[in-house]
Order: structure tokens, then C-alpha cells, then sequence
């Protein structure tokens, strides 16, 4: 008999400020495109992509081909889709 399973999607667990902060945090700290790309998706989706649309004034579709699997946005599209989410970004210098 083989064991039922379920996809594993971290926008389930994704509750609270907190834990998406350090979501976000961990996947900025990696510096790959693709790692930020995908946590923007998946907290995206955590808090809503509906209302997230009309936040940054953006389509759903358009945020979904962003910050999907393989989306490439803008820089303009981050700075939107950060600030809807309540995260600015800020510079930080690397150590020496």
C-alpha cells in the first residue's frame, strides 16, 4: 500500500510578520535571483495574491509570471511587491 502525500507549500506555515520577515531575510541573505524570486511567490501567495494585486497595482497574472517558477521581475515589480507586503529594502554593506 503505498503512503498517501502532499506537496509541501511554505506559503501554508507563513502566519505571521515574523516568520515571513525571516522567510525573506534568509532568501535575500543567499543573494540568488531565483531564492528571492521564489520567497516574494511564496509569501505573495501566503497573504493573498488578490489583494496583493491591488496593492501594487498590478494584474494577478502578471504577479504569478513575476514571481513564479521561472519569472524574472523587474526591479520596479519588487519594490512594489515588497512595500505591499509592509518590507522595504535597504543596503546593508558587506563586511571587509
Amino acid at each position: 500500500m503505498a503512503i498517501a502525500t502532499t506537496p509541501f507549500d511554505p506559503a501554508d506555515y507563513l502566519t505571521d510578520g515574523d516568520g515571513i520577515e525571516e522567510y525573506l531575510r534568509s532568501a535575500f541573505e543567499t543573494e540568488q535571483v531565483s531564492a528571492i524570486t521564489d520567497a516574494l511567490g511564496v509569501v505573495a501567495r501566503a497573504r493573498g495574491m488578490t489583494a496583493l494585486a491591488q496593492d501594487t497595482g498590478l494584474t494577478r497574472q502578471s504577479l504569478y509570471k513575476a514571481l513564479g517558477k521561472d519569472g524574472n521581475p523587474g526591479f520596479e515589480t519588487v519594490m512594489r511587491v515588497a512595500h505591499a507586503l509592509g518590507f522595504r529594502l535597504t543596503a546593508e554593506r558587506l563586511p571587509a
